[in-house]
């Protein structure tokens, strides 16, 4: 396994060698260090060629939230909308510093995420043009007018793929944000193929913790 460390801002950046110059690119906003785990899962499901950049998010309310949104639970914290300042770490910094690294110019350049970075892949298409696909694996598309924006908005360039999946238990709960999850998810996977967008829609078995490694290796692979 051929790896770079860096950071960014004080973020931990690892990205993982494709064999080939010129192979694809995926940055991936990990909760953590999860990032070897998905990367070594996606090598055991296909033999796809590809380098992924890791990103290890310190604050996960603050970086990947579009807005600010109160606790969702009583354990949770705020969050913060730091959304578009982590993006522009990605793009001014991390990406440019991932392009210096790897062999060739990649032949696309992509975003994935689990959880509130899947919802921050897919927010991500509507702030900047340089990912051509995205993957939105679990996304915490309960986020507050998150639907709305979507509909409200436009991306600011059409996708070449988008994959988004979710977990078939992730909405039965009590909770008045997460139950909407399922609802807006398949709401924002219709409108996106109205308007003619390649998805790939997927619905895993189990709740929002199960097999997420797995979950966001299909996904990644499934853009690249």
């Amino acid at each position: 396994m051929n790896t770079d460390k860096f950071t960014a801002e004080g973020k931990e950046v690892i990205l993982y060698h494709a064999e080939a110059a010129g192979s694809p690119l995926v940055i991936f906003n990990s909760f953590g260090d999860e990032g070897e785990a998905v990367w070594k899962a996606a090598r055991q499901l296909s033999d796809k060629d590809f380098n992924l950049v890791s990103i290890s998010i310190p604050d996960w309310n603050r970086d990947m939230s579009p807005w600010q949104c109160p606790p969702i639970t009583p354990q949770d914290t705020p969050y913060t909308g730091g959304a578009d300042a982590h993006l522009k770490l990605i793009l001014e910094e991390i990406l440019p510093e991932a392009l210096k690294r790897v062999g060739g110019t990649p032949a696309r350049i992509s975003i994935a995420g689990y959880s509130l970075a899947g919802l921050f892949a897919l927010y991500a298409l509507y702030q900047t043009d340089v990912f051509t696909r995205a993957a939105s694996m679990s996304g915490s598309l309960w986020f507050p007018d998150f639907r709305d924006f979507v509909v409200s908005h436009e991306m600011k360039a059409k996708p070449e793929k988008v994959y988004i999946s979710l977990g078939n238990k992730e909405a039965k709960t009590r909770n008045p944000y997460l139950r909407t999850v399922q609802e807006n998810t398949e709401a924002v996977v219709e409108y996106y193929r109205a308007a003619g967008i390649d998805v790939t829609w997927e619905m895993n078995p189990g709740n929002h913790f199960r097999d997420a490694e797995l979950r966001s290796a299909k996904g990644i692979l499934a853009i690249v």
